[in-house]
């Protein structure tokens, strides 16, 4: 009884973690949009520590859960630091073809949006870029979604655990053009956090994605806002082509993650069980260890139903009307 209460108090609920989702949603869409609007990097700043970061850590604080428990405040390897750093440069151009089918499909029977994140133009910029669209969201979100999301999702299993959060992920990004590909990453990050036992390896992946992400920007645009508010007049043949083989690149990109993370050096941790300790030392049997069989009742996914129509009418209002 005693470990049960305490497993009780290491994180919050799904509904303590759906709703504040929900709440930090709304922050974003209204005082983050605002803030940004004025000026973007310090609005980018506002909304990432004020409006996402500090709710969360003043909520696990004030009802007394584990803040390292929660968050899986662990230490990595220099070894999976380099894994990771590999996996999310082979995953990229997945996460870009993911992208290009939404892409596609706006173009035809919607209109593209320019991109809201800001391309630096000189050398200062482009260091104020890696602080605030590189490292910030990736200790920010990453605490979000990888950390009080998917400790919540644990008891819904592993697997819906990493894809629920993910989703989440993508759609909290609010744009329909970034969202196949986003949610493409926040499994592969989930699938990081699991085979390091830790948020260090989430959070070096989601820098490194939004690095690679600047750095293209940077050098191929060098300032230049292209107007995307059209729609695009490509022959279907070569949009067809194109996605063709940009799919055969992603999928034998795929295989090569797939491997690379199934190779990826493993922390042996040991999970506190209700009764005793259960020691496991390898990512399968973690994961068989803690897949409990249930779903999300209508209570609980309530504030998600919410999110999703305040998305939906976002994302209507600009892309298609």
């Amino acid at each position: 009884m005693i470990n049960i209460l305490l497993d009780r108090k290491e994180s919050p609920s799904i509904l303590e973690s759906n709703i504040l989702y929900l709440l930090i949603g709304i922050l974003l869409i209204t005082i983050g949009s605002v803030v940004q609007s004025v000026e973007i990097y310090s609005g980018l700043f506002i909304t990432e520590y004020i409006l996402i970061l500090l709710p969360i850590l003043l909520y696990l604080k004030v009802k007394g859960y584990s803040i390292r428990k929660t968050l899986r405040l662990n230490s990595i390897s220099l070894r999976q630091i380099v894994h990771v750093i590999l996996i999310v440069l082979l995953s990229y151009p997945i996460a870009v073809f993911f992208n290009y089918i939404g892409i596609v499909f706006l173009s035809k029977y919607g209109q593209l949006l320019p991109s809201s994140v800001p391309i630096p133009t000189s050398s200062k910029e482009f260091i104020l870029g890696v602080l605030i669209i590189s490292i910030t969201p990736g200790i920010c979100e990453e605490i979000m979604f990888r950390g009080m999301l998917l400790k919540s999702y644990e008891s819904l299993g592993k697997k819906k655990a990493i894809i629920y959060s993910a989703m989440l992920f993508g759609i909290f990004h609010f744009n329909l053009q970034n969202l196949l590909g986003p949610i493409f990453l926040g499994i592969i990050f989930g699938l990081l956090v699991y085979k390091t036992n830790s948020i260090l390896s989430s959070m070096v992946g989601h820098m490194t994605n939004n690095l690679i992400a600047l750095l293209i920007g940077t050098i191929s645009l060098h300032g230049e806002e292209m107007p995307l508010d059209i729609r695009i007049e490509i022959p279907d043949y070569i949009v067809i082509i194109g996605g063709i083989v940009m799919g055969i690149i992603a999928l034998i990109l795929g295989f090569v993650v797939y491997r690379l993370i199934e190779s990826m050096p493993e922390t042996e941790i040991r999970e506190q069980n209700t009764s005793f300790d259960i020691p496991i030392g390898s990512f399968y049997s973690y994961s068989n260890s803690i897949n409990k069989s249930r779903n999300m009742d209508v209570i609980e996914a309530f504030p998600l139903f919410l999110f999703i129509i305040i998305f939906i009418f976002f994302n209507y209002k600009y892309f298609f009307i």
